[in-house]
């Protein structure tokens, strides 16, 4: 009996980070994860548009090299392919200035996202595709579609709305925080943060999500399902630079959560391992195989730690 391959879609910004002196590189917060799930073997598809300019082309060559399929990446002439002007500080956390106005902020809903989104595994978004009103509605619509909506909460100032946070927490599965935007959601929603155990589950009643995860930076990750928590630490690794670690950690995380039989510690450990593997190296999509990061893996074993 043939296995069966997942499926995930990833909605959103697909664009140019442009750094200080380097040539341009993918990114984009959905592209990433679509990136590194496609590198774990997944069928992916990104839901996203760029412009029919040299910056536009020039991305979906690249993309195309790479083999993920493009077939829903819209062309437009009214708007341009996204550009970032990106910056790294001295702890290697890298910085964006994003730029308005760009292809994705106006992606449309077609017949044909509405069929792959219904044939998916998961559809996979952030807050930064709702800061236009096109793609934010088109968005909604797709959510409405999809049994597995997973929220990478990723807020960039100012391109967040708290309603509409809001709203997209009502429609999700599984929420993505790092340790900073949990308490920031928490400020909004006028609930004094007292732990993480006490703050993920009142977000787990309020909105009905099973599904928390929380990336604490060098304390580790913590995965909480319904009433169970797992918590694990961090791989120390000599950091080439962060752009992307969270992105590459969602991806592995999915990779195994999709999985249906997996346990918590096997999903745990290969979000970790992917996170620190991307993390070792230059950029949020580096050239590497699937044994590259087995290999790295197998040399990192990792256990849960009490929480």
């Amino acid at each position: 009996m043939k296995e069966k391959k997942y499926k995930a879609v990833c909605f959103g910004e697909v664009l140019w980070d442009i750094f200080p002196g380097e040539q341009r590189r993918i990114g984009g917060a959905p592209f990433n994860v679509a990136y590194h799930l496609f590198k774990m073997g997944f069928d992916v598809d990104v839901i996203s548009s760029v412009g029919d300019d040299e910056l536009g082309h020039e991305l979906m060559q690249k993309i195309n090299n790479w083999q993920i399929p493009t077939d829903h990446i819209q062309i437009t002439g009214e708007h341009p392919t996204s550009t970032v002007i990106a910056s790294v500080d001295e702890n290697n956390d890298a910085h964006y200035d994003i730029v308005e106005n760009v292809a994705w902020d106006f992606i449309e809903k077609t017949t044909e996202n509405q069929k792959v989104l219904a044939a998916a595994d998961a559809l996979v978004f952030g807050t930064l595709a709702t800061r236009n009103e096109k793609s934010k509605n088109t968005l909604f619509q797709l959510l409405e579609i999809s049994s597995y909506n997973v929220f990478d909460i990723n807020l960039r100032e100012p391109y967040y709305d708290i309603r509409i946070i809001n709203e997209l927490l009502h429609k999700t599965q599984v929420a993505k925080f790092n340790k900073a935007e949990l308490r920031m959601v928490l400020d909004f929603l006028n609930k004094e943060y007292t732990d993480e155990k006490d703050s993920i589950r009142y977000l787990q009643d309020k909105f009905g999500i099973r599904e928390i995860i929380v990336s604490k930076g060098s304390k580790g990750a913590l995965y909480a399902y319904e009433d169970s928590f797992y918590l694990y630490p961090t791989i120390p690794v000599e950091v080439k630079d962060t752009v992307g670690s969270g992105d590459s950690f969602l991806a592995g995380f999915l990779s195994k959560r999709l999985q249906k039989e997996t346990s918590a510690h096997e999903i745990m450990a290969q979000a970790v391992s992917l996170g620190a593997f991307i993390t070792s190296q230059e950029g949020a999509c580096p050239e590497y195989t699937l044994n590259d990061f087995i290999q790295f893996k197998e040399s990192h074993p990792l256990s849960a730690l009490s929480f």
